[in-house]
């Protein structure tokens, strides 16, 4: 990449900054929000409104080493089970304060591995949910799938529930990649696992694989990719390992010393992003591609794209629902997020009480600046009439922003009167310059490196 010497001298390869999935970032939470507030922060949703539902699931049979989420590994169905009965629960402390005529514009079961229930709990876990909160008419249900945790019976239960979009995580397909993360999953089982899919009319299937593993180079990320292109993914979140040991204890399994550098993890991005790119797929953000027909390319191009906990999304929902130990809300009014640890978030819902135990509530800029963050991961650019007419803040001092952050990056972005743009040749930079626009202290949160 020509332009590696000035990204280097920008501090691309050194910087530590967050993914801005939300906006306070979720270290910035605290217990100032609770559960009352929850209760009325979903009292407060539009009768007849559409929201989106989140439910986690934090059970995996096997623990992947490079895996950051909050799961936790068992090798029977009981404490599934149980699990389930406090999720059925909890949608009826959902259905006690939702008002009426509410539909789901979004339903997606993560984790974790939802797919460890068996066909039976998928069904009444299912059933419980649309009971409280129908699918709308236009809605989308996705579910995470494990290839080396799927069967027919399950992906039958899943589909006559109503599922139309699958998402499965296959990281790298090299065998030795596989071995060092703890992952063993080929592509064999992988192929097999999207046959299944599509056999039964579920055709819109979503794929994350992940650069900057151990031992990756770039003949073996075109390797991976090539594999991935010939399942014709709809959707591809190409993620950056965040190798964050200190939070995810398992981490320490991963050798450090076989990591690749900065400079090898943008070549390895930049391996991959063409690859999409001359499978004509189109680039959806940061890391994300998707084809010409899927739902986040015309969200693009329409200019509607939006950025939420799972990434980027086509979604319009103000409201986005977390169920499950800690899943995480987004309301107008702001962030709520359940107890963390299973047994604390049975503990509340088994009492009668949402799990609540930390969140942020908006306040000063917040609203401000989430927009001007996700205008610049979606589209790269901040349409100052749009900031003027939804916010209240001046031309002056919105100018005023546009040229300290342009200061901090040699000149490098575009300032017109009309706003700031990331020209291509500095869109790795984009989270650094999203920074510039965040008021908050970033400098105890151990975020994830810039590229």
């Amino acid at each position: 990449m020509k332009a590696k010497p000035q990204l280097a001298r920008l501090g691309l390869f050194d910087a530590k900054v967050p993914r801005y999935t939300s906006y306070p970032t979720a270290p910035h939470f605290s217990n100032d929000v609770g559960a009352s507030d929850f209760g009325n922060w979903i009292g407060a949703i539009p009768p007849h409104s559409e929201v989106s539902l989140y439910v986690h699931v934090p059970f995996c049979r096997r623990l992947c080493w490079f895996c950051a989420c909050r799961t936790q590994g068992t090798q029977t169905d009981n404490p599934v089970i149980a699990y389930v009965e406090t999720l059925k629960a909890e949608l009826a402390l959902l259905a006690s304060r939702l008002p009426e005529g509410v539909r789901l514009s979004r339903l997606h079961w993560g984790g974790g591995t939802p797919t460890l229930l068996n066909p039976d709990l998928m069904r009444d876990l299912a059933k419980s949910i649309f009971d409280v909160v129908p699918l709308g008419p236009n809605a989308e249900f996705s579910v995470e799938i494990d290839p080396n945790e799927i069967d027919d019976a399950r992906l039958d239960a899943l589909a006559s529930a109503g599922m139309n979009r699958a998402s499965i995580g296959i990281q790298d397909f090299d065998s030795e990649i596989q071995k060092t993360i703890g992952r063993i999953q080929g592509y064999d089982i992988t192929r097999k696992a999207v046959d299944m899919i599509r056999a039964r009319g579920i055709y819109s299937l979503n794929a994350d694989i992940l650069y900057g593993l151990p031992h990756q180079t770039r003949a073996r990320m075109t390797e991976s990719v090539q594999k991935l292109l010939s399942l014709n993914p709809d959707r591809v979140a190409l993620y950056g390992y965040a190798h964050v040991p200190w939070m995810a204890k398992r981490q320490q399994l991963i050798p450090s010393d076989a990591l690749p550098t900065p400079e090898e993890r943008l070549d390895l991005f930049d391996t991959a992003r063409r690859l999409f790119l001359w499978d004509n797929y189109a680039e959806i953000g940061i890391d994300h591609f998707a084809t010409r027909e899927d739902g986040l390319t015309q969200a693009l191009d329409a200019g509607k794209l939006k950025r939420n906990f799972q990434g980027y999304t086509d979604d319009q929902a103000d409201v986005l629902i977390g169920v499950g130990a800690s899943a995480i809300s987004k309301f107008p009014q702001g962030f709520a997020q359940n107890a963390p640890a299973t047994s604390a978030h049975t503990g509340a819902i088994r009492a009668g009480n949402f799990s609540t135990s930390r969140g942020h509530q908006f306040k000063g800029q917040d609203l401000l600046r989430a927009r001007l963050i996700e205008a610049l991961m979606c589209d790269f650019r901040i349409n100052t009439a749009e900031i003027l007419r939804d916010h209240d803040i001046s031309a002056s001092e919105l100018q005023r922003m546009y040229h300290q952050a342009n200061e901090s990056f040699e000149g490098l972005l575009r300032v017109t009167d009309d706003g700031l743009f990331i020209p291509p040749e500095a869109r790795p930079l984009t989270r650094m310059v999203a920074r510039c626009f965040d008021d908050y202290d970033l400098s105890k949160a151990g975020h994830s490196s810039a590229i």
